[in-house]
C-alpha cells in the first residue's frame, strides 16, 4: 500500500482523509500492525484503482 501511495505523491494524512480514517490507521496498515476491514480494504483499493488482492496479501496463520 505504501508503494502505491508514494507513487502518486500522496501523504498518509491525505489517504486517511479519502477513506475516512485517522492517519495513525494508515501508519499501522503500512507497518503491518493492523488488518483492514473488508470495507476499508475496498475503499483504499478504489482510491488507487486496483483490486484488493493487488493491494493486500492474505497470509494464513
Amino acid at each position: 500500500m505504501k508503494e502505491y501511495r508514494e507513487s502518486v505523491g500522496m501523504k498518509q494524512a491525505e489517504l486517511a482523509e479519502l477513506v475516512n480514517v485517522r492517519r495513525e490507521t494508515i501508519v499501522c496498515l503500512e507497518n503491518g500492525r493492523y488488518n483492514p476491514s473488508l470495507r476499508l480494504a475496498m475503499d483504499i483499493a478504489k482510491v488507487f484503482n486496483v483490486s484488493v488482492e493487488e493491494l493486500f496479501i492474505f497470509v494464513e496463520k
